[in-house]
Order: structure tokens, then sequence, then C-alpha cells
């Protein structure tokens, strides 16, 4: 943090111009001493190198407008992908999309923070969310507004979407990073049998993916 006119007496001898230019950076330095900005991406300093690696693995991203963001505690969830309210009006190519990151993880009775996350785990997260943005960005804004309304009242549209997510993340050979995320959570004891059942249930399954690995080798 930069202090900012420490003498009151300053302003008295700022002209009318260097005043307004001054209380203009003021909020300019804040938000840069906590994140961090490159082309078309943002995302917090204490998750730069999570999100740049994870970033590297779409390079159909570079110019989409994304914006990772900290968030003390998100209902639910570990992570969340949406677009801004307010770009569903403009073109999918003007589209500005934002991942919620938590804080502070509840999976089922456990609490984690993400400073104390295995920074792989981390990145199989970010690139799952990468890969709702890849599905996102192929709709029109009126499906993806229908696509709001299913995701909260149909299992098995959860169960599309989720898996639809964990297979662009596969397609672009992020499988080591969702691999670990996974076993993150299936492999310990503290978090519950019910968490570990709706993983399970709604996403791709180890073997699914390491099926999908051997597909995409064949195919190359």
């Amino acid at each position: 943090m930069c202090a900012v006119w420490e003498q009151p007496t300053l302003v008295e001898h700022l002209p009318m111009k260097s005043l307004v230019l001054r209380l203009f950076q003021i909020p300019i330095v804040l938000f840069l001493t906590s994140t961090m900005s490159f082309a078309q991406h943002i995302f917090p300093e204490s998750l730069a190198q999570e999100a740049e690696h994870a970033l590297s693995f779409y390079p159909e991203l570079k110019e989409t407008k994304i914006q990772i963001r900290l968030k003390r505690n998100i209902k639910g969830s570990t992570m969340q992908a949406r677009p801004t309210f307010w770009s569903l009006f403009t073109r999918k190519r003007n589209r500005k999309y934002l991942i919620l990151v938590s804080e502070t993880l509840q999976i089922s009775d456990t609490t984690f923070t993400t400073e104390h996350l295995d920074s792989d785990i981390l990145i199989g997260w970010l690139g799952h969310e990468l890969g709702h943005i890849m599905d996102y960005r192929e709709r029109s804004s009126l499906n993806l507004l229908w696509f709001g309304i299913k995701y909260l009242f149909s299992g098995s549209y959860i169960k599309e979407v989720e898996r639809a997510a964990d297979t662009y993340a596969v397609r672009a050979n992020m499988e080591r990073y969702i691999l670990k995320t996974k076993r993150f959570i299936l492999g310990r004891a503290d978090i519950s049998k019910r968490y570990k059942q709706k993983i399970k249930k709604y996403y791709l399954s180890p073997d699914e993916i390491l099926a999908l690995v051997k597909q995409r080798e064949e195919d190359q």
C-alpha cells in the first residue's frame, strides 16, 4: 500500500488538474496492489501462478475477458464460473466472464483455505472452471439464461454440464491436474461419503478421464 497525502496542507498547493488526477489514482493503486492483469485476464496476485498456468492450456481463451476473483465464501461451491450479467447483452466475442474462488473451502464437514491447498489442486479446479467458459462461449445469451434455470432445478443437467467442463479440461491436456483434484477429494478420509458420492455422480470419474486421454492420443 502506498500512503497518499500524509500532510493535509499539500492539497491546498495542488493545481485543480493535479488534484483530480491524484484522486483517480487512489483506487487504481489500491486495485493493483492485490490483482494482476495480463491482456484480457485479471486475477489476484495470490493466485497468479495457478491462474497463468491453467490459462496456458486454453489458447482459445487468450482474447476472452476473464476475471478471477476471491470471495470470502461461496455457499455450496469451491469455485463458480459465469458470464457477467450485462455482457449477456453484447456479442459473444465481447462477453466478460467471472470465476469466483472461495477463500475458505467448506467440503462437507472439513474446512480448507485456498492458500494452504496444493498448487496443482488449484490448477485443476481452475482448469475445470475454464472448461465451463469454453462451453459458455459457444452459447447464445438466451441459451445461457435458460442454462442457469435448468442448472438450478435439474440434476441430470448439472451432470451434463459438469462432465462437459471436465471433458474440455481433458481435451486441453489438463488431465494431470483434474485427476489430482479428484483424488484430493475422493482419497481423503475426512471428507464425507455423501460429498464423495456427489462428485462421483456429477463429474467424470478418474477411469473415464483416463479413457478420454487414451481416445485423445489415438485420434492424434
